[in-house]
């Protein structure tokens, strides 16, 4: 399990608002001093900021810090969140200049693939499929997880945030700060470089 693994905030954090309350609601609460509200928030969110991270960096150390430095940001802003966008998308948003910021400061460093056979690999499966296929359907989603970290960083959060978190082109658009227009094409092409890739592992 994910969650768990990296949860830096406990000294922040109080468990007693419900987590079922909507993220409106959570974030008035939050904004009328009811931590457990931030709690919530962050329980809801936790497994998602690493999961980013760590497909945007491949290394599971990096993607915590990244994580904790996301959720410090979150609970210093959210007072200010004045819900322009959704909840989610501004978290990403966080989340995505976080990465940015930190694979610049070691972009000359040696990168640490993730070893996927550790995490869980079902964004890529299809789970009506027998046991053989869904065999091949893991050891697909392993490699394009290693593959990641290979595209240009412009073309590995369209990618990642479209085809791995399952948002649209809108939101997408939104956390990225840019037209629809170049979302499609950044998938399309994200996409493009990771089918040649397999084609020329194969």
């Amino acid at each position: 399990e994910l969650v768990g693994r990296h949860r830096p905030m406990q000294a922040l954090t109080t468990a007693a608002t419900p987590v079922s309350r909507s993220d409106e609601e959570l974030v008035a609460l939050h904004r009328y001093g009811d931590e457990g509200a931030f709690e919530a928030i962050y329980q809801r969110f936790e497994e998602m900021v690493y999961r980013l991270a760590l497909r945007m960096s491949g290394d599971p150390e990096e993607a915590a810090d990244c994580a904790q430095e996301v959720f410090l940001r979150v609970h210093r802003h959210l007072r200010s969140f004045r819900g322009q966008s959704s909840l989610k998308t501004w978290i990403f948003r966080i989340a995505i200049n976080c990465c940015r910021t930190r694979l610049k400061r070691r972009s000359r460093k040696r990168r640490v693939f993730v070893s996927v056979q550790e995490e869980r690999i079902d964004s890529f499966e299809d789970g009506r499929r027998d046991p053989e296929e869904r065999a091949l359907e893991r050891d697909l989603a392993r490699r394009l997880e290693r593959m990641l970290v290979e595209l240009k960083p412009h073309y590995r959060e369209a990618v990642v945030l479209r085809d791995l978190h399952g948002l649209s082109y809108r939101e997408i658009a939104s956390v990225l700060r840019v037209r629809v227009g170049t979302v499609r094409s950044r998938i399309a092409r994200g996409r493009e470089r990771l089918r040649g890739l397999l084609e020329t592992r194969s």
